[in-house]
């Protein structure tokens, strides 16, 4: 992994040309590895990086372009009340975040545990999404008071959770029933977990543990 990020990545980055700059383009990996599964502030990880703005986007691009990670948007449709809207990232391998973060071993129950395991939900749906020819919109929804779902799909079809929790407790359906109240037409609610076996809430709310989660997804379960 020190290989991959330290040659390959930035020999992969110096052959596109895009950035110069390589020893600041480091500094920007890490900042955006930091941030990731967190909404996307520019200006903050350009002053962190001594860089503008528009150079912290150009950086993101090539991140993209060299099918390092991608971006999940906000979902802003029909909004009732104010809704965040900048973007978040996620990095294609979770273990180039960890090596960049210098996160060391990933403990469950940590920060990073959890960034990891909702960027495997991230990933599980894109993956899906793209394999199954299903190409479906996913987004997330963010209140400006903080109230926040991981994944829409299709214009509220489902919305799905991901906490890296064995017990599903009141505190991590917060965001599922918020984005009900202002989105009474949504479809299904998940949250993906580490429970030993999937539930149901009184209100609904479908508890599914991450085996279940990745079998019912790729059986058509989800997406469909």
């Amino acid at each position: 992994m020190d290989a991959y990020v330290s040659d390959y990545l930035r020999e992969e980055i110096a052959y596109e040309g895009a950035a110069r700059n390589l020893p600041v383009f480091a500094d920007f990996l890490r900042a955006a590895a930091i941030s990731e599964t967190e909404q996307i502030n520019f200006s903050s990880i350009g002053r962190e990086c001594g860089v503008s703005y528009k150079t912290v986007q150009g950086y993101f691009e090539i991140l993209i372009d060299t099918l390092q990670g991608r971006w999940l948007p906000a979902y802003r449709r029909r909004p009732k009340r104010r809704i965040s809207t900048a973007p978040k990232f996620y990095f294609a391998d979770v273990g180039v975040v960890n090596h960049l973060v210098r996160g060391g071993s990933v403990q469950r129950g940590s920060e990073q545990y959890g960034k990891a395991f909702e960027n495997w939900v991230h990933h599980e749906l894109s993956a899906c999404s793209e394999y199954t020819e299903a190409y479906a919109d996913l987004s997330f929804w963010r209140l400006s008071t903080g109230a926040e779902v991981d994944f829409v799909i299709n214009d509220m079809q489902t919305a799905i959770e991901a906490k890296s929790a064995r017990r599903i407790t009141v505190d991590h359906l917060r965001g599922l029933r918020a984005l009900r109240q202002d989105h009474p037409g949504v479809g299904r609610l998940i949250v993906v977990c580490l429970e030993s076996a999937p539930g149901k809430t009184e209100d609904g709310i479908e508890i599914l543990p991450a085996r279940e989660f990745a079998s019912m997804l790729w059986q058509g379960g989800i997406l469909a």
